[in-house]
């Protein structure tokens, strides 16, 4: 699990033909330019990003390590720009290259400690002092459903709390709320909510929103 590609494919397969719901709370982005430098990492297949267009924003990016997504959106949207990430987690771009970096839900599909702190240490290189970084993600959920199969995970395999197997094969992982900080910990808050999602299986679940600042 350290390696972030290992379940490419899932996401190649099953994957692929999900549906992904987290919204876009553009009120955040009111003050941003419009010609600001956004980079989606984990775009899927471009959904944030075709909204970002919508909305005016002219330099948006893709990147995700799924070629079969990539090429979902390049049908859907072929007026935007998408790449396959080759090896993850590093973007073969100089640093400082963005203003803006989202992770909308690509942490609860990396299951790893070490995996998702070198994701925070590219992005923090990726993205211009005083840059943004939105993030988007599962937290633990309090049903007994959710609680039985964290805990079943946990003394199967010896993974962190959080961490489980979807019935069509995906490892995903929802994390506690002060350890999601702890990873952003390089980064000041701007802003934070809770929401609550749609899972790409068609669960109703809590969610977390952070908006944060490089410093």
């Amino acid at each position: 699990m350290k390696d972030l590609g290992t379940q490419t494919a899932y996401w190649d397969t099953v994957g692929a033909t999900k549906t992904f719901t987290h919204p876009l709370h553009v009120t955040w982005l009111t003050e941003v330019s419009r010609t600001a430098r956004i980079l989606d990492y984990g775009c899927g297949y471009g959904r944030v990003m075709a909204e970002l267009s919508e909305h005016g924003f002219s330099d948006v990016s893709g990147v995700d390590m799924s070629p079969a997504l990539i090429a979902r959106g390049r049908r859907l949207r072929p007026d935007l720009r998408f790449s396959v990430l080759e090896s993850p987690p590093e973007l073969p771009c100089s640093a400082e290259s963005f203003d803006i970096v989202l992770l909308f839900a690509v942490l609860t599909c990396i299951p790893d400690d070490e995996a998702q702190r070198a994701l925070a240490t590219e992005v923090n290189r990726l993205l211009t002092p005083g840059g943004l970084l939105y993030v988007s993600d599962m937290v633990l959920q309090d049903d007994e459903r959710n609680r039985d199969r964290y805990a079943t995970h946990a003394d199967r395999f010896d993974t962190p709390y959080g961490v489980f197997a979807t019935d069509d094969g995906a490892v995903c992982r929802h994390h506690d709320i002060p350890e999601l900080r702890t990873l952003l910990s390089d980064f000041d808050l701007v802003a934070e909510r809770p929401i609550n999602v749609t899972t790409m299986n068609g669960h109703r679940s809590q969610a977390l929103q952070l908006l944060v600042r490089k410093r």
